[in-house]
């Protein structure tokens, strides 16, 4: 369960505002002093995550993110979690996995523009250029609701398709 101390969800939102993305080290300092005061919440150990992420060391932060899922995060720190994870594993090379971790976002956030953005940029690393784009013209109409979008967005919506149309067909011929 994702933690409901509100002094604790107030102190890592302070150590989080305080950061140097440029010097980490003194984020993932507090955030560890935090961790051995309470270690087994799933809050801490997100944030304790995406601080060594932030930091470049995404394998470290893999471990904490999965640590942080497995003591159950719920809701929204959840989808930040899930979407940190997947895109981290997406920055190391590990494709298929990013692609499952944002698929379960998707299933669980299915109107998260940021959860539906990183999983765009995934499957154009896994070299799925054309659902990655067909995701993005879905995005773009769903969220950028202006006249000159709204107008073609039969025309939008139908190029998606057959974008995805296309990775179907690819990922069939390719027996992936």
């Amino acid at each position: 369960m994702t933690s409901t101390d509100p002094a604790l969800e107030r102190q890592l939102r302070e150590i989080f505002d305080a950061r140097d993305r440029e010097n980490m080290q003194p984020t993932i300092e507090a955030f560890l002093a935090v961790l051995a005061e309470h270690p087994d919440d799933a809050a801490v150990l997100y944030e304790v995550g995406g601080s060594y992420d932030t930091a470049g060391e995404e394998e470290t932060a893999l471990g904490y993110y999965e640590r942080a899922m497995s003591e159950g995060l719920e809701g929204d720190i959840l989808r930040r979690c899930l979407l940190q994870y997947g895109s981290t594993l997406r920055a190391l090379g590990r494709y298929d996995e990013s692609l499952a971790a944002l698929d379960r976002a998707l299933a669980l956030f299915p109107a998260s523009p940021s959860v539906r953005m990183w999983h765009a940029l995934s499957l154009h690393a896994a070299g799925r250029s054309d659902a990655a784009v067909a995701e993005l013209m879905e995005l773009a109409i769903d969220e950028v609701r202006t006249p000159d979008l709204v107008r073609y967005e039969a025309a939008v919506r139908g190029n998606a398709a057959y974008l995805r149309d296309l990775d179907s067909a690819s990922i069939r011929s390719s027996g992936r």
